[in-house]
Parts: C-alpha cells; sequence; structure tokens
C-alpha cells in the first residue's frame, strides 16, 4: 500500500470541529466512488475523506486544516477527467466542488457570467443561453463536465478553432492558494496586463497551484443556428488534405471534426445516423456566420472537400439534423466504448501536419497489430486515437501491445512538432512525458513555481511533475 501523509483522524476531527456544518463523506462506499476519474486504467488511491464545501471560506478552511495536519488535497469536479488529475489519492482530503454551482451573476452590459466552480457546463451555457448570450467552450462531456474541471484542465472542444479554449474565456478567478490565502486575480475588463499573468498559469494546472471557487468568464452574443456539412473520404489521408486545404483557404468554421471508418460505424451502430459507413473518414463541418454568411462557407468548404477527393458532401437539412449529427460526434467515445475496453489519447499536431498524424496512427495500428478509432478536433490538430481492447482479450500481451502503441502515439506527435495532450491535460496519465515534450530546463522553471506556491507539496501532489 502506498504510504498515507499526514495525520489524517485529526484532521476529520479538526474539520468536524471547526466546519461541523460541513458534508463530509467518509463511509468507504462514498469514498470508492470518488477514488477514480474515467482513467479506470490507472492506479488511484482511497480519499481518506470527501469533502463537499459550498462557499470560498469553507474551501479556505478545509485548506487551512490540511496544512496544519500535513494531509494532501485532490481537488475534483464531476470526475470525467482523462488524465487522471482528480482521481484518489490514498490518505488525501478530496476536496469535491460539486455542491458549488451558484450562478452569481449574469452581466449583458461587459458579456460576462461569474459562477462558481460546481455547475455543469450544459448547465451553465443554457442559463447563458436564455439572457441571448453563448458560452463557448464546449468539450464533447460538456453535459456532465464542470466548469471547475474544465478550468482545470483548460478543456477545449468542438469549437475551440473558432472561439479558443477555456483559457480563452477567463477573465477572473477567485482562488484559494496553498497557505490559505484568498486571491482575487482579473476582473471584467477585457484589456488588462497589469504585473504576470497568474491566470494563464492556474488555468490548466489541474489544481496544483490554487483551487478555483469563483470564475468571471467571458460571453458572446448567442450565434445564429448552425449551418452543417458532412464530407466522407476514400482515405484518411484525403480527409487530412482536407483539413489542411480548408485552412489554407482561410475559412474559419466554428466546428471542423473528424472520424474514422471505426468510429463512423461504431457511432452509427449506436445511434442509427445513416451515415457512409464504407467510408475511410468523414468531416464534420459547421458555420455560425450570419444568414447567408454561413452559406457562402459552407460552399467554399464544399468545394475543398471535393478537390480533396471526397466521395460524398451532404448538409444537414435542418437545425434538429445538423444536432443530430454534432451528438453523434459528442459521443464518439461511448460508441466505441460500447465495441471493448477503450483508452482515449489526446495528441494534437500542427494543422498542417494533420495528414502525416492520420498516417502514423494507421501504421502503429498495424505494426502493434491493435484496434485504433481515431476521431477528434482536427481543424485544430487535436486527435483523440483511442484504443479498443477486446475486454475479454486484456492479458498482458495486450496490454503490452497497447502501451507500445500509447508510446509509438506520443513518439509520433512529438516528431511532428506537437503534444501529448492537447486538452486533457498531464495530469497522472502524461506525467512522464512532459520532460520529453518541454525539455529539462521549462520542467525546471515548472518546478520552481510550484515550490515558490506550494512549498509543502500540499495540492494535487504527484500530478503534472513528478
Amino acid at each position: 500500500m502506498t504510504d498515507v501523509r499526514g495525520d489524517g483522524p485529526a484532521l476529520l476531527r479538526a474539520i468536524g470541529a471547526t466546519l461541523p456544518a460541513m458534508r463530509l463523506l467518509t463511509d468507504p462506499i462514498d469514498r470508492e466512488s470518488h477514488r477514480r476519474d474515467e482513467t479506470a486504467y490507472l492506479p488511484a488511491g482511497l480519499p481518506l475523506a470527501v469533502a463537499l464545501p459550498e462557499t470560498t471560506a469553507e474551501v479556505a478552511e478545509l485548506v487551512r486544516l490540511c496544512g496544519e495536519h500535513d494531509v494532501p488535497i485532490v481537488p475534483r469536479g464531476a470526475g470525467t477527467g482523462l488524465s487522471g488529475g482528480s482521481a484518489g489519492i490514498e490518505g488525501a482530503l478530496t476536496i469535491a466542488f460539486t455542491r458549488m454551482t451558484r450562478i452569481l451573476e449574469i452581466d449583458r452590459g461587459n458579456l460576462t457570467v461569474t459562477t462558481q466552480p460546481g455547475i455543469v457546463n450544459a448547465d451553465l451555457k443554457a442559463a447563458v443561453a436564455a439572457e441571448g448570450l453563448f458560452y463557448a467552450p464546449d468539450p464533447a462531456s460538456y453535459e456532465t463536465c464542470t466548469i471547475g474541471g474544465n478550468l482545470g484542465t483548460n478543456a477545449g472542444g468542438l469549437c475551440c478553432i473558432k472561439y479558443g479554449v477555456t483559457r480563452d474565456a477567463v477573465l477572473g478567478l477567485e482562488v484559494v492558494m496553498a497557505d490559505a490565502t484568498v486571491l482575487r486575480l482579473g476582473g471584467k475588463n477585457v484589456k488588462d496586463v497589469a504585473g504576470y499573468g497568474l491566470i494563464p498559469l492556474l488555468v490548466g494546472s489541474q489544481g496544483t497551484l490554487a483551487l478555483v471557487t469563483e470564475a468571471t468568464l467571458r460571453l458572446r452574443p448567442a450565434p445564429p443556428p448552425r449551418a452543417t456539412l458532412l464530407a466522407f473520404f476514400p482515405s484518411l489521408e484525403a480527409a487530412g488534405e482536407a483539413v489542411s486545404g480548408l485552412t489554407a483557404a482561410g475559412l474559419g468554421p466554428v466546428t471542423l471534426e473528424l472520424m474514422d471508418r471505426f468510429t463512423i460505424r461504431a457511432v452509427d451502430d449506436m445511434h442509427r445516423l445513416g451515415l457512409d459507413r464504407d467510408a475511410a473518414a468523414m468531416l464534420l463541418v459547421e458555420s455560425d456566420l450570419p444568414g447567408d454568411a454561413a452559406a457562402a462557407e459552407i460552399a467554399a468548404a464544399e468545394r475543398v472537400c471535393e478537390a480533396s477527393a471526397a466521395t460524398l458532401v451532404v448538409r444537414a437539412a435542418d437545425a434538429q439534423e445538423a444536432e443530430w449529427l454534432r451528438q453523434g460526434r459528442r459521443l464518439a467515445f461511448r460508441a466505441l466504448e460500447a465495441l471493448g475496453a477503450a483508452r482515449m489519447e489526446d495528441v494534437g499536431v500542427p494543422r498542417s501536419r494533420v495528414p502525416e498524424m492520420l498516417r502514423a496512427i494507421e501504421a502503429i495500428a498495424d505494426r502493434r497489430a491493435v484496434t485504433i478509432g481515431t476521431f477528434g478536433h482536427a481543424g485544430d490538430g487535436n486527435l483523440h486515437p483511442t484504443l479498443v481492447l477486446d475486454r475479454d482479450g486484456e492479458d498482458a500481451a495486450a496490454i503490452e501491445r497497447l502501451e507500445a502503441a500509447r508510446t509509438d502515439l506520443y513518439e509520433a506527435a512529438l516528431a511532428l512538432g506537437g503534444t501529448v495532450t492537447g486538452e486533457h491535460g498531464i495530469g497522472a496519465a502524461r506525467r512522464d512525458w512532459l520532460v520529453r515534450q518541454r525539455g529539462e530546463a521549462a520542467v525546471g522553471v515548472m518546478r520552481a513555481i510550484k515550490r515558490a506556491l506550494d512549498p509543502r507539496d500540499l495540492l494535487n501532489p504527484g500530478r503534472v511533475l513528478a
């Protein structure tokens, strides 16, 4: 068993005495339910307890008490992460933010929303949409993931190509530091360059530098309904060439997503969308420009796809059909999970090198004798090759082939000038690759920042940095 740090029983007594109204889960079943995120294959520890605060003051007091008793902290949202960043640490206190769900303000004049971190992304979207506004970041798990989790990993999604990742939507944060100090950073200013950029540093740090208790996020006027195009291709390479062609043509679709044949068939089996099951690849292209501009953008995208050897190009007949197609892409991972034990990876490459990365994925699958279903945000070069094992075939040899394929995927992405994670975060799953990608000197700077802000290594220790 992993060594347990600190005086856990004393911490629990202190929480009971200092925060008697705090909901604190200590039953083994409740603790077990907070052991893992979506990376079930990674080892994870059993939390000492799970605290469910409702206010910033309660979070700060929990951090103070953990420091006093030398008990590490794991911050957690909905547990939908794919890097092991919110999985349990043996004997640590998990602070789950799922009761901090209040929207504090929707400011139409400044196009901002201020919210607690536990709110589900889809619920925030719905609340601001009722005011005629739009929150852009939309991970595929938007119906279950929380804003705090999105902030922790700097989550991406289907709209990144046009609107950017979560960090691009953050104007202000309230955070609790490792010494229990509460800081307010930024605000509603669109432009603010006073001092060091602490907000970009904290967003994506996966709870290793501070705990987010409030966020002020950028909104936009609600765009019109999207125009949607599906294009099917005879090869992954042809689809990749179309992605490069759309970029070179200067088009700015709101969505540019890819699925390979294996994924197309899995999605069609699950949702009966009538997709071309014989195509090697499919692109989903969407425009949210107003009026005729959307039609013009989709027409231009259609020409590029046809020039890249598309075998079939179809447009959604109406908004409902477009939503069905979009949901099919969102649920690609769930469709692959229905076929076996699925491990989603998260590599990224420069957009012009998407064709090369797709070829590399095919070659890796053949060389390692593994099944890989590939989908992802092709428009920004972020692909999710997903390794699928027969549930009855998870023997040592199969796992060895899978791990070798995973290594090959990372090597291929880095060789193309890419990254081992585009949006899921380093967490625990990719920690050993951080030095390889960033270099020892850069990671040394990261370690120095961690030591400066969290000298006792209380916040999510062992995540991101070794």
